[in-house]
């Protein structure tokens, strides 16, 4: 079964002792909070968002992890074709990391446009483009942190402890 509040117990096992940071749900709108202790805050208890924002955190290096929300350009929902082709180039590397951990934990992925109420882009391309980005991740060798989550999450869910690209051939969920 896959629980947010099971990824906020084991998010503050596997990174609290050396980044002083936490993952809280609940929240209306995500957002990353600096502070005693930092809070990656994910909406409202879906674990999808949980991990979400966990990859934002493994992409922000030490600098931007003192800002809030990482210091990063965010349109809201409602962007245009250019603000969301924009938001398609950088959350490339994010979804690629939330892909991979959705393999770590056997859960579904699926791309997020995130633009209800505006232009969706090329949701199929955009798909492809973190395939294969996640793909690569794979063959070249993970980060340190997002190495370090995917092996907790496949610990915890009883899986491989490096997401194989066989099990992200299962998870990845490519649009019609």
């Amino acid at each position: 079964m896959h629980r947010s509040a099971d990824l906020e117990s084991l998010f503050r096992a596997t990174f609290f002792a050396d980044f002083a940071t936490v993952l809280e749900g609940g929240a209306p709108e995500p957002v990353y909070l600096p502070g005693n202790p930092h809070r990656i805050c994910y909406t409202h208890d879906y674990f999808r968002s949980a991990l979400h924002e966990i990859a934002h955190w493994c992409v922000a290096g030490a600098e931007r992890r003192l800002q809030e929300d990482y210091g990063y350009w965010y349109a809201p929902d409602g962007r245009d074709a250019d603000q969301q082709a924009q938001f398609a180039r950088v959350e490339i590397l994010p979804q690629a990391y939330e892909a991979l951990f959705c393999a770590a934990c056997g859960h579904d992925f699926r791309v997020s446009m995130d633009n209800l109420n505006g232009d969706g882009g090329d949701e199929r391309g955009f798909a492809e483009k973190v395939h294969t980005r996640a793909n690569a991740l794979l063959k070249l060798g993970l980060p340190e942190r997002v190495a370090r989550w995917c092996d907790a999450l496949a610990g915890d869910y009883g899986r491989q402890s490096v997401p194989l690209p066989e099990a992200l051939q299962q998870t990845f969920q490519l649009p019609l």
